[in-house]
């Protein structure tokens, strides 16, 4: 029987490439998306959803995006649209580190926390029970090109996520795997992952729902 994962993200899961101005709006090929190559790996056994959207934060409307980049206003919409599913993996934080939200790396956990909570009250999983979850930390932004500014003060924060979050997934008994272990940043905007780091991870990642989830 064929699985359903969805890719709960934000531009890093949409395939954006590294930025050369604040008016790109490129997007890598499916087979070079790291949920794509992912789904390679896993086929046939496995349906990917790619829900990624660019700007998404964890729980904060978006003065300047929109209030439609808070991922935990969108994400009931998504579990009704998507059910029945499988497993869910949620890769988000790296856009809270912007400076306007003005908040900690683990404050940026604790919201993450609240999206598993929701999560796993929801029946939007087989037999309407809640779907498994696999928490990814991203790789930490470093200030560079074109997004320097909107990172700005940053570093410190984004070098903390990945513990933070590890430490929400043990709260939650959810598995936890950090990105930033098999890839980094691009030096270009230094929040975007370039085509390889995408393929890197699409295996990593591969690997990892294998062993989870078999």
């Amino acid at each position: 029987m064929t699985r359903t994962l969805l890719c709960f993200g934000d531009s890093n899961t949409h395939g954006t490439p590294p930025m050369d101005s604040m008016s790109s709006q490129g997007r890598f090929e499916p087979d070079v998306r790291w949920p794509s190559v992912m789904r390679t790996q896993l086929a046939p056994g496995w349906t990917i959803i790619e829900e990624g959207h660019p700007g998404r934060t964890t729980v904060h409307d978006d003065p300047i995006g929109g209030i439609h980049k808070n991922g935990i206003r969108m994400l009931p919409a998504l579990l009704e649209t998507h059910r029945p599913l499988d497993v869910i993996v949620i890769m988000l934080g790296t856009n809270d580190l912007q400076h306007r939200f003005g908040v900690n790396a683990t404050e940026i956990a604790l919201a993450i926390g609240k999206i598993v909570e929701i999560i796993k009250a929801s029946p939007s999983g087989i037999d309407q029970r809640a779907p498994d979850i696999l928490l990814v930390s991203p790789p930490p932004v470093i200030q560079a090109g074109c997004l320097a500014d909107v990172f700005e003060g940053s570093i410190e924060n984004a070098n903390a996520l990945s513990g933070t979050i590890a430490n929400i997934a043990r709260q939650h008994n959810v598995p936890y795997f950090d990105a930033g272990a098999h890839i980094a940043v691009s030096p270009i905007d230094g929040v975007h992952f370039d085509a390889e780091s995408h393929i890197t991870l699409g295996h990593a990642m591969a690997q990892a729902v294998r062993e989870l989830f078999g």
